[in-house]
């Protein structure tokens, strides 16, 4: 997000982030007109082609766009746009299509570019192929790739991508503000640009923002949504639990791809965590820490045979920022409370198969009996 603008005549963008390719590109292309003080000779090329065919007419075009020369004197830029042909799918496969590529490389490689710069935006390419090699070796190029949940890091990835985002747009925010964000939008770098934009146009002044005015101006993503009955739990914040179970319940009786075991399946997972976190804190081999990557570097010098090496029964077998974020929640919980927790699961499981009780009653007073506190004696 912070690249400057290339030097060199010719840059090649791709990634399986579409968003992101599409909008450095964008930039670039404006940016260059502005500099070069380009002309009307200036074009666009959609390259995305849906068959063999369509990709013939758009190299063709860029063939002889490039060879156009601008009227004037002025300069030209061209971005072949969107290309998604330089991968391993059935029109990247398409001889004609692969001589045409191999052709366009011919060209570039020779071609004096004058005041013409070009860019080349697309989706993944096959590096094994001669187009790229003959791009990565003429061309600026910039990868970028997508964030995906697969991806352990994707949290620290996402808040990088947030907190530059947000400094573009002007506002300067605590680092709470910026996990909170990442937290509820998720890995999506479309919605978190978007996020961040509405997020920006709302809170004028960032000394008196907090991750309360988070969750009331950015919207959930299917990932927080997923997760939100957990955190409740693990805030130990009895109104917000109630509200995100009605929510869940709700969408178990209407979405056939949820259930209410599933939940309580996903709540043990919860518990799991966080008793996993109360351990770890409270024998003193982490402390808790506001931001990930340094949680992360703690949790990398343990060392792995303290905890054996059946993963299951490892808090390494947990991804390392549920493991962060269990590490803040589990200081509202006693050992003993998350043990008598996972008792309490155990149960209402057991009642939700054996008997023919309510589901939402039961998983209410089970989850109530988590987390309301027992009253001090006078």
């Amino acid at each position: 997000m912070s690249k400057g603008t290339p030097d060199g005549p010719l840059l090649f963008i791709y990634g399986d982030d579409e968003f992101a390719v599409s909008q450095r590109a964008r930039n670039v292309y404006r940016t260059w007109c502005e500099e070069e003080a380009a002309g009307e000779d200036n074009e666009i090329i959609e390259a995305h082609a849906a068959n063999a065919g369509e990709a013939l007419r758009a190299l063709a075009r860029l063939n002889e766009s490039i060879k156009t020369l601008p009227f004037f004197g002025e300069g030209k830029i061209i971005w072949f746009k969107a290309c998604n042909y330089l991968g391993d799918d059935r029109t990247a496969k398409a001889s004609d299509v692969n001589s045409g590529l191999v052709d366009l490389a011919s060209e570039l490689k020779t071609f004096e570019w004058g005041k013409v710069k070009l860019i080349i935006s697309s989706g993944k390419p096959d590096k094994r192929k001669a187009f790229y090699k003959a791009l990565a070796k003429l061309a600026d190029t910039e990868e970028f790739s997508a964030i995906s949940l697969d991806d352990r890091d994707w949290q620290a990835k996402a808040e990088q991508f947030v907190a530059a985002k947000l400094k573009s747009l002007g506002l300067a925010v605590q680092y709470p503000v910026v996990a909170k964000i990442s937290q509820l939008v998720g890995p999506d770098t479309r919605a978190l640009t978007s996020e961040c934009e509405k997020f920006a146009s709302f809170a004028f002044s960032s000394e008196e923002i907090k991750t309360s005015d988070v969750e009331l101006i950015v919207t959930q993503g299917k990932h927080a949504k997923a997760f939100a009955l957990g955190d409740a739990l693990g805030e130990r914040d009895l109104p917000k639990m109630l509200k995100r179970l009605e929510e869940d319940m709700w969408a178990a009786k209407t979405d056939r791809k949820k259930s209410v075991i599933g939940l309580v399946a996903g709540l043990v997972s919860k518990m799991r965590s966080l008793l996993f976190a109360r351990e770890l804190l409270d024998l003193g081999l982490v402390q808790h820490v506001r931001g990930f990557a340094q949680f992360k570097s703690q949790l990398e010098r343990l060392p792995s045979e303290i905890f054996g090496s059946d993963r299951r029964i490892s808090p390494l077998g947990i991804h390392p920022y549920v493991l962060f974020n269990a590490t803040s929640q589990a200081q509202n919980y006693t050992r003993e409370e998350l043990v008598r927790a996972m008792d309490l699961l155990m149960q209402s499981n057991h009642k939700l198969v054996s008997s023919s009780l309510d589901e939402s009653f039961v998983l209410q007073r089970t989850l109530t009996q988590i987390v309301a506190r027992e009253a001090k004696a006078a």
